[in-house]
């Protein structure tokens, strides 16, 4: 009887073991269904199509279908929060841009995650500066006129944005602070409607993704006056920096990052990274990337850990110096 017992109980634990491995992907098994790439935002933004970009090339090296999922809303906070509730199994990533992970949870009152404790940074593929860019209408061709006319007019002279919190906003914020000028803030939902009243000259200025603005820049219907990076931009090798006009510690990059739930098993977390960093240095890829704007990081995971980490930091204490709000 206590023979049968016991190898019950040992069928029962082998049974219970089975059951634990099969719910585990083992590395060399993964992927071994489609991959779900969650991305936070509508469809037809510069995340969506750095994560649709990466995903049909991830799904061709890795022999498996990534499949994009838009999941829009809260500033990118529902898609952010579905991932981190999801299995970390490497079937469920999260492709957002500098938002969901380190300006809306000090923007929002309630956010759905961690976004210090809750994913595992993959990699960060592709960044890009902004550009202060005037409307038709205006005289403004360098960031002294600009200022100039700020202290002439405080807190009137108008600047477009996609959006409270948005990388152009804290780019005009922190343009503000660095000056000692106060502009007016429009905040608009998304991008497209803010560019085209800066183009109807409903708005004097903007400070822009590259990659947004660049075309109407080219046709000379928008005026560059500099840019937000360390260095020029490849695309707009003529427009300088703004510390190079005079105007230090204002550098600010939108960006876009890959992650994944907290808990990834790290044989998984590497052929994830070192596909996602294949795909993004794709030459057809990295070439369609470049000539829009956006510059290539593909950094490590542990490089992007360090990096959300630093930027987290840096947002929260400007969203708390400037009383920045969400509404």
């Amino acid at each position: 009887m206590r023979i049968t017992k016991k190898l019950l109980l040992i069928a029962a634990a082998c049974g219970l073991a089975l059951a634990a491995s099969a719910q585990t992907p083992t590395p060399a098994a993964w992927p071994d269904k489609p991959v779900t790439v969650v991305v936070p935002f509508p469809a037809g933004g510069s995340t969506d199509m750095v994560a649709r970009a990466m995903a049909l090339h991830m799904g061709e090296k890795l022999g498996q279908n990534f499949v994009v999922d838009n999941r829009p809303g809260a500033t990118g906070t529902v898609g952010a929060g579905s991932v981190k509730r999801a299995p970390a199994d490497g079937y469920t990533l999260l492709v957002s841009s500098l938002g969901a992970f380190v300006v809306a949870p000090h923007l929002l009152k309630s956010v759905p995650y961690d976004a210090l404790k809750d994913f595992d940074y993959i990699t960060m593929p592709v960044q890009a500066p902004n550009v202060l860019v005037a409307a038709p209408g205006q005289k403004a061709r360098t960031v002294k006129e600009v200022i100039a006319q700020l202290k002439a007019a405080p807190g009137k002279v108008s600047f477009a944005s996609s959006g409270n919190g948005s990388s152009d906003h804290l780019s005009a914020e922190v343009f503000w602070q660095q000056t000692g000028t106060e502009g007016l803030h429009i905040p608009y939902k998304g991008g497209a409607p803010a560019i085209n009243d800066l183009l109807g000259g409903q708005v004097e200025f903007s400070f822009q993704n590259v990659n947004a603005v660049l075309q109407h820049i080219r046709a000379g219907k928008l005026h560059a006056i500099a840019v937000t990076g360390d260095k020029r931009s490849p695309v707009l090798p003529d427009v300088p920096t703004l510390a190079e006009a005079g105007v230090t510690g204002a550098e600010v990059y939108s960006w876009q990052g890959m992650a994944a739930p907290k808990g990834l098993p790290p044989a998984i977390k590497k052929k994830l990274s070192d596909a996602a960093m294949a795909a993004i240095n794709d030459p057809a890829i990295k070439k369609r990337m470049m000539d829009q704007g956006l510059e290539i990081v593909a950094s490590t995971p542990e490089a992007f850990t360090a990096y959300q980490a630093r930027e987290f930091a840096r947002w929260k204490t400007v969203i708390e110096t400037r009383k920045i709000t969400a509404d």
